[in-house]
């Protein structure tokens, strides 16, 4: 029986679908475990193709790959150096598995799969795995593990089921998405199994970004008092080894370093940054382009994307019409001297002649309205697609959730592009990060240190600039009633009348629905962006386009 064990949590960055480059990633950190001393190396959840796989994985010809990657793995832990916990498919029975693989001695000591598949939200399990058994304990060098897959410990059964069959130790490996709050939220519902089990908890997550999803890593351990013996940063790939020792009441992580809380602006930047700089690097592309009109959402978008990755890859575009003010053309042009970015000037007044000219004998006798102002819009779509053609980066768009969800977004305009890092971030929310990162500079981030934006870019008031002295609020409600409307029937799904309730008007909570639903048209068009919140639009949220529905609105 050993009285010590060396296990290295290895909070990983898979690249979707390279099961020879995660396989190789993996073999990777188990080196750097051995040369630590590890006797056990843990990766997270499907960490052989990463997660979540979606319809990869009912390929038979993936399913095969994935299987002789985890089994040359085993065998190379045939060398005595540390075992490795490695997540992938099983097939067995003619069933499919969400499995952890226990691999050591040069053999797949053991495989458990996941009991609680999660069908919710971005979450479709139930629709390409079977539910496993609930699972019994796996011994590793004389260590019983309770080893459990991410949605495994979210309930109680699990993890009592392990305690009560003779688990030491639970290990859940993780595929667990970023939302705002979430890693306080987790390390509360730990506390609860570790209460209820007498047993000390690991949780290691994945840190990357996946399409829409960032994980956060924020991998922890918590010790049978409750106590918190480690955190690992969110938002970092990294390696970090863990000392345990046998004491008469249990097993015991001794104390390591705790990464500090994030503040609510830093995990949304964060976030962002991390969801783009995966979603363009693994995708290929040499860069972004995207439109920088002087105003904070693109002046914000900007900055996420030299952050993420690296001045010399953003290319942004001032693109004036005779409406676009002296201030904005300032305000563009020094934030990109503030990055450091490569910035060009392509006034679209010609295009707008071309237009005007075109369309007058079909427009005879009426009178200017939004089609002139979408028609701009959609010639700056235009020229930035061409850009992104013409040199291969991907167009970054630069809308906001609050403009999302009321539909204030010109479809195949602004909407244009590949990638959006703030469609999930309501625009209060882009005020607080736009003076967050200008108070402060983020770990790991490519850009330049110090202030990224002019003040005047957060505090004028927002403007599309599509007609002479236009501003957000002649269209829209003050954008602190409007997002904490948004919040109520988005995130929460309150009805109007728990509205009304809380102190809202009722003729603009109804006002701000029927903009919300009239848009979801648009929505469904838009490109993917990162998942910041509870109910990001796309995978959490999926209303129908045609609907008829009314019962919200009393």
């Amino acid at each position: 029986m050993t009285d010590r064990i060396r296990i290295a949590l290895a909070q990983m960055n898979p690249h979707e679908g390279q099961l020879h480059a995660n396989a190789a990633k993996i073999r990777a950190l188990r080196a750097e475990a051995a040369a630590g001393g590890a006797d056990l190396l843990v990766t997270p959840e499907f960490s052989i193709a990463g997660y979540p796989p979606e319809d990869l994985v009912l390929k038979p010809a993936f399913r095969a790959m994935a299987e002789a990657e985890i089994a040359a793995l085993a065998a190379e832990t045939a060398d005595g150096g540390p075992g490795l916990i490695v997540g992938g498919p099983w097939c067995e029975d003619g069933k499919l598995y969400n499995a952890a693989f226990l691999l050591d001695g040069g053999k797949i000591v053991a495989r458990r799969a996941k009991h609680e598949l999660p069908n919710y939200g971005v979450f479709d399990d139930k629709r390409v795995f079977d539910p496993g058994p609930a699972p019994g304990p796996v011994v590793f060098r004389g260590l019983r593990l309770g080893l459990m897959i991410c949605e495994d410990w979210w309930f109680p059964a699990v993890s009592e089921t392990l305690g009560e069959s003779g688990a030491e130790l639970l290990l859940s490996i993780n595929g667990s998405p970023f939302e705002v709050g979430k890693a306080q939220s987790r390390v509360d519902l730990a506390v609860a199994r570790v209460v209820e089990t007498g047993l000390p908890f690991v949780f290691l997550n994945q840190n990357c970004g996946q399409d829409e999803l960032v994980f956060d890593g924020a991998s922890f351990v918590l010790n049978a008092d409750r106590s918190l013996a480690l955190r690992m940063p969110a938002f970092q790939e990294t390696l970090t080894f863990t000392d345990w020792s046998r004491e008469n009441d249990g097993w015991r992580c001794a104390p390591q370093a705790i990464a500090p809380a994030m503040e609510r602006p830093a995990q949304i930047y964060a976030a962002m940054v991390l969801g783009l700089r995966d979603y363009v690097n693994k995708n290929g592309f040499p860069g972004v382009v995207l439109g920088l009109s002087g105003g904070i959402d693109s002046a914000i978008s900007a900055a996420v994307a030299a952050d993420a990755l690296g001045p010399d890859r953003v290319r942004a575009v001032m693109l004036p019409s005779p409406y676009t003010s002296q201030e904005s053309l300032e305000d563009a042009a020094e934030c990109a001297r503030l990055l450091g970015i490569q910035y060009d000037t392509i006034p679209i007044g010609p295009a707008m002649d071309a237009f005007h000219t075109m369309l007058a004998p079909s427009f005879a006798n009426r009178a200017p309205d939004i089609t002139e102002e979408n028609i701009q819009s959609r010639i700056r779509g235009v020229t930035l697609m061409a850009l992104s053609n013409k040199f291969g980066n991907m167009l970054l768009t630069t809308g906001n959730k609050s403009e999302m969800s009321t539909g204030y977004a010109t479809i195949y305009g602004d909407m244009c592009g590949g990638y959006s890092v703030l469609k999930d971030v309501y625009k209060t929310d882009v005020f607080a990060v736009c003076r967050w990162r200008n108070e402060n500079f983020p770990a790991g981030a490519l850009g330049p240190q110090g202030a990224v934006m002019p003040e005047r870019v957060i505090t004028k008031p927002p403007s599309a600039e599509l007609k002479p002295d236009q501003k957000d609020q002649d269209t829209l409600p003050p954008y602190e009633v409007l997002d904490a409307i948004l919040n109520g029937l988005v995130e929460e799904e309150r009805s109007v009348d728990e509205l009304v309730a809380q102190g809202f008007d009722r003729a603009l909570i109804l006002r701000v629905w029927r903009m919300l639903d009239r848009a979801e048209y648009k929505r469904r068009q838009a490109p993917p962006g990162v998942k910041i919140g509870r109910r990001a639009f796309g995978r959490d949220r999926r209303y129908p386009i045609t609907n008829g529905f009314t019962g919200l609105i009393n």
